[in-house]
C-alpha cells in the first residue's frame, strides 16, 4: 500500500520582477504596447520533486531566499505553481502566518470565533475550547480588547492557540515555533510535539538545524530555489552545516 501523503512533482514557481514602478492599469497597458515595460524573470523554485510518507516529520532547511516559504505556500494551496503539481492525501492544516486572518477592529474573543470559523471549526467546538485557547495564549484580560491594540507577539500567540486546537493528518509549519518569549516557545513546542506523538505527518521550515535534527526524521535542503539534498535529517543537516 502506498503511504505517500504529499507528492511534489517537477514544481517550479516563477515571478516577474518589474524594473520600474507602474501606477495603474492604463499606464501598464500603454507601456506594454510600446514595449517599454521590462520584466526580470525570477524562479523562486525550479524542478522540485519529493515525496513525504505518512508519519514522516520532514524539516525544510536553507538560507533566506532559498524558496522554503514559497514551497510551503504551494503545498498548502495558498499559491499555484507555475509548473508541476502537488498531490495531497489527507486533511492538511497550514500554520504559516499566525493571525493573518484576524480583524483588527474585533476583540481577541471575537477573533477566536472568526479565525476559528475560517479554519473550519464549528461554533460549538470553539465554545467548548474557548477557555483552553485563552489560557494557552496567555492573553488574559486583553481577550476583550480589540486586536489592533495587541503586540505582534500577542497576535501570534492567539493565532497559534487557535490553530493547534485540532489534530490534522498533515501539519505544515513555517517558523511558528519561534513565536513569543522563551517560556511560550517551550510551551508551543510541547504542543506540537504532542501532535507529533500521535503520528501525524509534518512538513516543517526552520532556520535552526539543531531544531530540525531534534524534531524531524527527514530533511530537505533548498538553495536558490533548487533541491540540493533530501534524506535522513542528521545527514542532510550535517552536509548543510559543512557547506
Amino acid at each position: 500500500m502506498d503511504k505517500t501523503v504529499i507528492n511534489v512533482k517537477d514544481v517550479g514557481m516563477q515571478f516577474n520582477l518589474s524594473q520600474e514602478k507602474v501606477d495603474n492599469i492604463k499606464e501598464y497597458a500603454i507601456k506594454l504596447l510600446k514595449r517599454q515595460l521590462m520584466f526580470q524573470e525570477f524562479w523562486a523554485l525550479k524542478n522540485i520533486s519529493f515525496e513525504v510518507k505518512k508519519g514522516d516529520r520532514v524539516g525544510v532547511i536553507g538560507l533566506n531566499g532559498a524558496g522554503k516559504s514559497t514551497l510551503l505556500k504551494i503545498i498548502s494551496g495558498v499559491m499555484k505553481p507555475t509548473e508541476g503539481n502537488v498531490k495531497i492525501k489527507g486533511k492538511l492544516v497550514p500554520l504559516l502566518e499566525l493571525g493573518a486572518g484576524f480583524d483588527s477592529n474585533y476583540t481577541g474573543k471575537e477573533n477566536i470565533f472568526l479565525n476559528g470559523a475560517m479554519l473550519g471549526y464549528t461554533k460549538e467546538f470553539l465554545e467548548e475550547k474557548y477557555d483552553e485557547i485563552v489560557d494557552f495564549s496567555e492573553i488574559g484580560k486583553f481577550i476583550d480588547v480589540p486586536i489592533k491594540n495587541y503586540s505582534s507577539g500577542m497576535k501570534a500567540r492567539l493565532g497559534f492557540s487557535i490553530a493547534t486546537m485540532i489534530e490534522p493528518e498533515i501539519l505544515v509549519l513555517d517558523e511558528v515555533l519561534s513565536v513569543g518569549d522563551a517560556k511560550f516557545r517551550k510551551k508551543s513546542e510541547e504542543r506540537i510535539m504532542s501532535l507529533f506523538d500521535k503520528g501525524i505527518t509534518v512538513l516543517f521550515v526552520s532556520h535552526s538545524v539543531h531544531q530540525v535534527k531534534r524534531l524531524c526524521n527527514k530533511a530537505i535542503w533548498l538553495e536558490n530555489g533548487r533541491l540540493v539534498m533530501q534524506g535522513n535529517a542528521d545527514e542532510v543537516c550535517d552536509k548543510y552545516d559543512k557547506s
